[in-house]
């Protein structure tokens, strides 16, 4: 795989390729793992994508060597998770760097990590709060599609109920019954002549002798 080439009309290209590679021995190596996905299989392609495919104690043995600067103790929980999903980030990319770039010297694979560490950090971050409030949207629609199928399933097996029918039976008769009645007294009042009594005459008064 070979750069595209960065012109001097284009800074913000160049300054993008120059975070995503490092040329080592006239050879560029890419930092950002999605330009390889070209040579990803799909299982490949979801370990890398979907924070959480790391063991826990992976991560947090590894979170002073990206971040010897925080304390996690005082990071608050979701800032903590972006942040632990950085450090899976670097070593699931260093792993990548390694597989498909086997001669790298130990000397040069710290030259990566230094580069990384420096360049990728906040795009790793950005990256995993995204992937991870993809997550939390998506637990949310089949949290909620799960709650209308239990729902549903409550109704039916409800109705379903011998107890149930026998319950409904008198009670859609009496809705019946009721709106029948309703209708004929309507009836009845819209056809009743309605008569409307004279008005009694005011009493002219005697005139005074």
């Amino acid at each position: 795989m070979t750069a595209a080439p960065a012109t001097s009309s284009d800074p913000d290209l160049q300054r993008k390729l120059q975070q995503d590679s490092i040329l080592l021995a006239g050879r560029t190596i890419y930092l950002n793992p999605f330009l390889y996905w070209r040579r990803f299989d799909a299982n490949t392609d979801r370990w890398l994508r979907e924070p959480g495919q790391l063991p826990e104690e992976q991560i947090t043995a590894n979170r002073g060597r990206f971040y010897p600067e925080l304390n996690w103790e005082q990071l608050d929980p979701q800032e903590r998770l972006a942040k632990e999903g950085s450090v899976e980030m670097f070593l699931k990319t260093l792993e990548l760097i390694s597989t498909f770039n086997p001669d790298l010297t130990a000397g040069q694979l710290l030259e990566v990590e230094r580069k990384m560490a420096v360049t990728k950090k906040r795009a790793f971050e950005r990256w995993v709060a995204r992937a991870l409030r993809r997550r939390r949207q998506e637990e949310l629609r089949e949290r909620r599609r799960f709650d209308r199928d239990r729902t549903l399933r409550a109704w039916n097996e409800w109705i379903g109920l011998e107890v149930t029918r026998q319950a409904l039976v008198p009670a859609a008769m009496a809705v019946v019954l009721s709106v029948g009645a309703g209708w004929w007294w309507g009836s009845q009042q819209a056809c009743r002549q309605v008569i409307v009594a004279p008005g009694v005459p005011a009493l002219q008064a005697n005139p005074m002798p």
